[in-house]
């Protein structure tokens, strides 16, 4: 039966979501349809610009992305204490990046006056947008709209182009955040679309290792792409904002990764894992499984599993379903 969107998205619970948007029946997003001959590759910009344009208006961070034949995953980071703290004009300005607003608010961003009746009005609008921007649904909402617009047109077609609900999966601590991140930059190299991580075009792992070869401290969050969540390190006491790990360690963790789970190539084993995994308490081969199926072994809460079974409650959810997949995989 299909979950409640409030029943997947708790933010007192976790920042960190999964997402996947799926085309409907034969609807082709990016790359070449087999059946007609017809080229989509072209798509594939539409979707990374449309992720990476939205994040800069909305209080939502990239963690990770990859754009698919016929869908798309995105590991977001809802930043909600930053959305509160905008003033009521900057709540306007960005709706109206998006939206050309109300009559009100085109008065009230020209600096126009406005008596109490108005303002009062107003002030409730400006409250509705800022929960807007922090919503995942309208982040959603808005990717695939833009998208849907464009290829339609293209196609010169009518009707429903992506499924009528996204995926939603809760990622509840470092391990689960750094085993879907991982899952979702080797996406294309599952898909035989590329051979590495570098080379897998309108990937966010592919626009982290572009910029690091360019740059002299890597690991330094300021040295990073200005459009994904950085990476500040290990977690301490006076953590900045950001992904709880070393840049260096999650590329050479994504590149062990895949060449160990290449179809083609057995590839061994090797001793020296990157330190992330290691401090994550991930054992070998769990993370190998985790990384190879994400979505088939996890539902909606990802995490150890007492903190799946600690969660659940804030989502409202009577059992938590993939308890056992998270205790096997992650520890208890």
């Amino acid at each position: 039966m299909t979950k409640a969107r409030e029943q997947q998205i708790c933010l007192d619970a976790t920042p960190y979501y999964h997402c996947v948007s799926r085309c409907v029946r034969r609807a082709f997003l990016c790359g070449k349809d087999q059946l007609t001959g017809c080229d989509y590759e072209h798509r594939r910009l539409w979707v990374e610009e449309r992720i990476l344009m939205l994040a800069k208006t909305f209080a939502i961070d990239v963690c990770a992305y990859a754009v698919m034949s016929n869908h798309y995953h995105v590991v977001l980071r809802v930043d909600k204490a930053q959305a509160l703290s905008w003033s009521n004009k900057e709540v306007v300005e960005r709706w109206h990046c998006i939206f050309k607003g109300n009559l009100l608010s085109q008065r009230f961003i020209r600096d126009e006056s406005l008596d109490n009746a108005e303002m009062s009005v107003l002030k409730g609008i400006i409250e509705n947008w800022r929960e807007r921007l922090f919503s995942i649904s309208q982040f959603m909402q808005l990717i695939n709209e833009g998208v849907a617009r464009e290829a339609n047109s293209e196609d010169q077609c009518t009707g429903r182009f992506w499924e009528g609900r996204y995926k939603s999966q809760a990622l509840l601590d470092e391990a689960a955040l750094a085993a879907c991140m991982a899952y979702v930059d080797l996406n294309p190299i599952r898909a035989k679309m590329a051979k590495t991580p570098e080379s897998s075009d309108n990937t966010s792992i592919k626009r982290r290792i572009k910029k690091a070869k360019s740059s002299n401290s890597p690991n330094q969050a300021r040295q990073q792409p200005a459009d994904l969540l950085a990476f500040v390190g290990n977690p301490r006491k006076t953590m900045p904002k950001g992904l709880p790990f070393r840049l260096q360690d999650y590329i050479e963790l994504v590149d062990w990764t895949g060449r160990q789970v290449r179809v083609n190539k057995r590839g061994r084993i090797y001793d020296d894992l990157p330190n992330i995994l290691e401090r994550l308490h991930i054992d070998q081969n769990r993370w190998l499984s985790v990384t190879t199926d994400f979505e088939v072994r996890f539902k909606g809460l990802v995490g150890r599993g007492h903190v799946v079974r600690i969660c659940a409650e804030q989502f409202g959810l009577k059992q938590a379903s993939g308890v056992r997949s998270c205790k096997a995989l992650f520890g208890s």
